[in-house]
């Protein structure tokens, strides 16, 4: 199964201030975007910091706003690559204690922004995308089943699974596999199972 990367939930296309982007421009960015925060890079296009609209709000209370994105940013950035996981992202982002990331490629250059709010999709997606990614991914496959073999039911990313499997051994790896998948917030096993390998028989 493919999860899906920080590469395919960001936002490519980038608002971004340069270090000497003034205070001025600076909000109007935020305003005009809709956007909390905007990255701040150098001449080569590296994230350097970020600038949000508390950083404006205390700057303009302690010294009014003649100042630009090098005086106001928050340093060093703290970034993404686009090969994390969305399960990454999002404890940089609580240990951080941050609402975006910046993400960089090979050579650190600003290739696009994640969200909080780009990982929240991910528990948005419709329950018949989910089953289907189930039945195609887990039980196809990955176990060897035909479609029909199990029966799949999402509502609101809780996954009902029941049916059967060849062996009881088989039961917790397609739960966790059906765990796995993204946008599945819990799963009830109701799986039934043809033979009990977890039993050994001994001789006296």
């Amino acid at each position: 199964m493919r999860h899906r990367s920080v590469g395919d939930l960001m936002t490519p296309t980038v608002v971004c201030a340069q270090l000497g982007t003034p205070f001025e421009e600076i909000a109007h960015l935020l305003d005009e975007y809709g956007i909390t925060a905007v990255p701040v890079v150098d001449d080569e296009g590296r994230p350097v910091g970020v600038v949000s609209g508390t950083d404006l709000l205390r700057k303009e209370t302690s010294a009014g706003v003649g100042s630009t994105a090098r005086d106001l940013m928050t340093s060093p950035a703290v970034v993404a690559e686009p090969g994390w996981n969305a399960v990454r992202a999002a404890r940089t982002m609580d240990r951080r204690k941050v609402k975006r990331l910046p993400v960089v490629d090979d050579d650190g250059r600003l290739i696009g922004v994640i969200s909080q709010s780009d990982l929240v999709q991910l528990f948005l997606r419709r329950d018949r995308a989910i089953e289907e990614e189930i039945l195609e991914d887990v039980v196809v496959r990955t176990l060897g089943l035909t479609p029909s073999a199990l029966v799949v039911e999402v509502t609101d990313g809780r996954v009902t699974l029941s049916g059967s499997v060849e062996r009881r051994s088989l039961v917790p790896v397609t739960v966790r596999l059906c765990e796995g998948v993204d946008g599945v917030v819990d799963v009830v096993n109701r799986l039934g199972f043809d033979r009990d390998d977890t039993v050994h028989e001994t001789t006296s």
